[in-house]
């Protein structure tokens, strides 16, 4: 071998390195740190001018104003009058299961069969998908990764709440699972289809629709047998659906018109089930009943196409400004399937389009982040900063909603965050293309 000359063992670590990904979890907090000269929007209160925040072991101890007394420890951040807001929660995503859409064997998003209650999206994270950094390098801490319906599918498994960041899926996971999620079929068609194709989608709909009553049937039925003491055979399907049908766990109705969200909203009543709508562009025509039942939903995408061609285009933007003057809970995600994966970082402007659209300013920036916690039912730990709460949050030099504004600084359970990304890297890399050239 040529002296000076790399060793193939050099040449392999190099490219490892190059194509590895290069955020590196931190480690678990090891000192208290307090944040000074900052701009504290609690979100569940009030906005704190030239605040100080401490946070040690993860957790928020104090929030304070420029007049109280707080302890100093010796890690303080001066943050130069930045804004510090809590970390973004997306509640529909796939973020972990998809890498390249375009690449299948890069997707685990479901699985085969038409009834799959038992399955479960948190063990088939990657904790290591380049699309993670991507997502919380614009303020998203924390998502709902949820399985997906396969051809034919309508209970498709179990979702978690997971936090963007650790080694493994069992660092990363705040709750799990989450929710068990339904999807229903299409359930309205086009007029001018040929009758036989008309019959053909009518008689699908009818055999999915079937299938979503008689898997809650055989569940209700299956929650008797031990009781009559006899050896019956285990069947994990009835038994994952148990926790749903004593209220301990919701079921997520993925739906888009008022015909699937009142056949959801009738299953919720027949099997006294704690409902969330998920996606609902039709949610705002029954936003008085959603109220009154107490459903919440998730406004899946606002920035898309109406339902119907005649409805005004600004329709799917006016959504959550309607649900929330009917006094309906409802947070805002973005589409949630494996196209909206590069995308997750959208998540702020979703909010931001319905805010041009009558949705009060707070109230969007709620909708990205206590809201949807509260929905997920991990809003003792997220979506607000509070006394006693993760300390995950972002240090940002603007409104979060806003396209101009950058994420300067993330902490996910007070851990800070490495923010480099692909993108940051390539960019960095063909600057340094341009220097060399003079430009």
């Amino acid at each position: 071998m040529k002296v000076g000359a790399p060793s193939v063992a050099t040449l392999f670590l190099t490219a490892s390195a190059a194509l590895a990904n290069p955020n590196i979890p931190a480690p678990p907090q090891s000192e208290p740190i307090l944040i000074t000269n900052a701009v504290i929007h609690t979100v569940s209160g009030a906005t704190i001018e030239n605040g100080r925040m401490l946070f040690d072991g993860g957790r928020i101890q104090a929030i304070a104003g420029p007049s109280e007394s707080i302890a100093t420890p010796a890690r303080v951040i001066d943050v130069g009058g930045k804004h510090v807001y809590p970390g973004m929660i997306s509640a529909q995503s796939v973020l972990g299961l998809v890498e390249i859409d375009a690449v299948r064997a890069t997707i685990d998003t479901t699985e085969p069969g038409l009834v799959n209650p038992n399955v479960r999206a948190d063990v088939a994270v990657n904790p290591d998908s380049e699309l993670i950094p991507v997502t919380r390098a614009n303020g998203v801490l924390a998502a709902l990764t949820v399985p997906q319906a396969g051809s034919g599918s309508v209970i498709v498994g179990q979702s978690a709440v997971i936090a963007l960041d650790g080694w493994t899926i069992e660092d990363m996971t705040i709750k799990a699972p989450a929710g068990l999620h339904v999807v229903w079929p299409q359930m309205r068609f086009a007029d001018d289809l040929p009758d036989e194709r008309k019959k053909e989608l009518e008689k699908t709909r009818d055999e999915r629709l079937r299938a979503i009553e008689e898997s809650f049937e055989a569940a209700r039925a299956y929650r008797l047998l031990p009781a009559a003491d006899r050896p019956f055979e285990v069947d994990l399907r009835w038994e994952s659906m148990q926790p749903v049908l004593e209220g301990n766990m919701p079921v997520f109705a993925h739906v888009q018109d008022l015909l699937q969200i009142r056949h959801a909203l009738h299953i919720a009543d027949e099997y006294g089930l704690r409902m969330i709508l998920v996606g609902a562009a039709d949610a705002w025509r029954v936003a008085d009943l959603l109220a009154e039942k107490r459903i919440p939903v998730i406004v899946g995408a606002v920035q898309r196409l109406p339902l119907r061609a005649w409805e005004d285009y600004s329709t799917p933007f006016q959504n959550a400004a309607k649900l929330q003057a009917a006094g309906v809970l409802f947070a805002i995600a973005t589409g949630g399937d494996s196209n909206s994966a590069p995308n997750e970082r959208n998540l702020p402007y979703e909010a931001a389009k319905a805010v041009a659209h009558g949705l009060p300013h707070d109230e969007a920036l709620k909708a990205v982040t206590l809201y949807p916690a509260q929905i997920l039912g991990v809003a003792d730990r997220l979506g607000s900063l509070e006394s006693g709460k993760d300390a995950t949050f972002i240090v940002t030099d603007g409104d979060p909603l806003e396209i101009t504004t950058h994420v300067e600084r993330a902490f996910i359970l007070g851990r800070e965050l490495d923010l480099t990304t692909r993108q940051t890297v390539l960019y960095e890399k063909y600057r340094e293309r341009l220097r060399q050239r003079g430009h």
